[in-house]
């Protein structure tokens, strides 16, 4: 799994260490799960503001959000899009951006570890990418029985 990962927020040097490892480790089982490796991902971590303007400029919502995706696929079904020689191709997966201070109040709230929602926030960010969504019940469903098994396989328990 190939990242880049952008830290917009003013994070101890021991905690973007965690948080990137964390965020490598999701992606990683995502993309192992679903046999999309070899594959690259970016991620951003931002602050409200930053998200708050990305959701009004491709949502049309005016608020911040915890957790956006912007996938390389065609609209509907999903069509991976590669980079790279035929020896080593990389299939481009698309954008995750993940507000930080919001991940932080909602770990407070829901009663478990930042560890724990910034994997689940993560999670989430790459099965968007991927296709999933929960748009109607039945992918709901899908998607977050899925996302709890990357998480529990990961350690992130509720």
């Amino acid at each position: 799994m190939e990242m880049d990962l952008d830290i917009a927020v003013d994070l101890p040097e021991e905690i973007a260490d965690q948080v990137t490892g964390i965020l490598r480790r999701v992606c990683e089982e995502v993309a192992r799960r679903e046999a999309l490796v070899p594959s690259y991902v970016s991620v951003s971590l931002v602050d409200d503001d930053a998200i708050q303007d990305l959701n009004r400029a491709y949502r049309g919502i005016d608020a911040p959000t915890d957790v956006l995706s912007f996938a390389l696929q065609e609209e509907g079904e999903f069509e991976p899009h590669f980079i790279g020689t035929d020896a080593e191709t990389v299939q481009c997966l698309g954008d995750i951006v993940i507000n930080w201070p919001r991940t932080v109040w909602q770990a407070e709230e829901y009663g478990h570890s930042v560890e724990r929602e910034v994997a689940f926030l993560t999670a989430h960010g790459m099965l968007h990418l991927i296709g999933y969504d929960h748009a109607d019940p039945d992918a709901e469903k899908a998607m977050f029985a899925l996302q709890e098994q990357v998480l529990d396989s990961l350690g992130f328990h509720r």
